[in-house]
């Protein structure tokens, strides 16, 4: 089966991987909370001819505790989409409400608040702090939530521990590989217990076993604690954990699957 974008959907550092889809429509499922919304999303980059449409009235609702994955060619739109429901850009119209909240009203001392309250954010380029620890990383957005020192340093060590990095506490990122790091930006989302966890890429640094592990950490999260996942990805192992998948292509949502509207096929590595 292809993508919108004509590509074979396959995991290119392993097996084959095919999905065959369904449309699926964006209506809202009686009884279930919506925790993000857009309502005709636009992103207009640019002025005149040189005017560029990055985003193109794009309507989507996210569940809570739902886990889905955007997906989508180089300059889809994808990551603009992103950005615009982690509220780290503005629309140049439309609106996203993130729990029932519209971004747009927000003053920038709100807007901090959902931020460093309501959404935990991991990168593809991990965005540590050279010269803290593993432990300092994780705690310091505590800080700016006004969270105490102790309490700090007891939740810190316990999200270490969830990641597999209790005994690497006092190690620097440039000590650490990039599967550690990886696992430290982790703990650091969810340090203010987010009920939003954003990942932009979190395994395209990563080798494949390790990119692995990280998916099955985030898998996690989503089963144990409830927290809404939103990947934006190119790794189609992220099929068969996510709820539902997002394509994006030229600033609209081309399609929408759920996991049981599709065949995921696994092969083997040719050694």
């Amino acid at each position: 089966m292809n993508e919108p974008n004509g590509q074979k959907i396959s995991n290119s550092a392993s097996a084959g991987t095919s999905a065959i889809a369904k449309p699926a429509g964006s209506s809202p499922t009686p009884g279930r909370p919506v925790v993000i919304r857009t309502l005709g999303l636009n992103k207009i980059y640019g002025r005149g001819d040189a005017a560029t449409h990055a985003l193109a009235g794009v309507d989507l609702m996210v569940y809570r505790s739902e886990f889905i994955s955007i997906m989508g060619p180089s300059g889809s739109g994808k990551s603009t989409l992103f950005n615009m429901i982690g509220a780290l850009d503005q629309p140049s119209s439309g609106r996203i409400l993130i729990d029932e909240v519209d971004v747009a009203q927000l003053s920038a001392d709100e807007l901090a608040f959902l931020r460093c309250r309501k959404i935990g954010y991991i990168f593809q380029q991990y965005h540590l702090i050279a010269y803290l620890t593993a432990l300092e990383n994780v705690t310091t957005p505590m800080a700016f939530a006004g969270l105490p020192a102790d309490r700090a340093r007891k939740r810190g060590m316990e999200l270490l521990d969830l990641v597999g990095l209790a005994d690497r506490w006092d190690h620097r990122p440039i000590e650490m590989s990039g599967g550690q790091q990886q696992r430290v930006a982790i703990a650091r989302a969810l340090c203010n217990n987010p009920m939003i966890l954003l990942a932009d890429e979190p395994t395209a640094n990563l080798d494949f076993a390790t990119g692995q592990s990280v998916l099955e950490i985030l898998q996690r999260i989503n089963q144990e604690r409830q927290v809404t996942v939103v990947c934006s990805t190119h790794d189609h192992r992220l099929l068969s954990m996510c709820e539902r998948v997002f394509w994006v292509r030229d600033g609209e949502i081309e399609r929408v699957a759920h996991r049981d509207e599709m065949t995921i096929k696994l092969g083997s590595i040719d050694e």
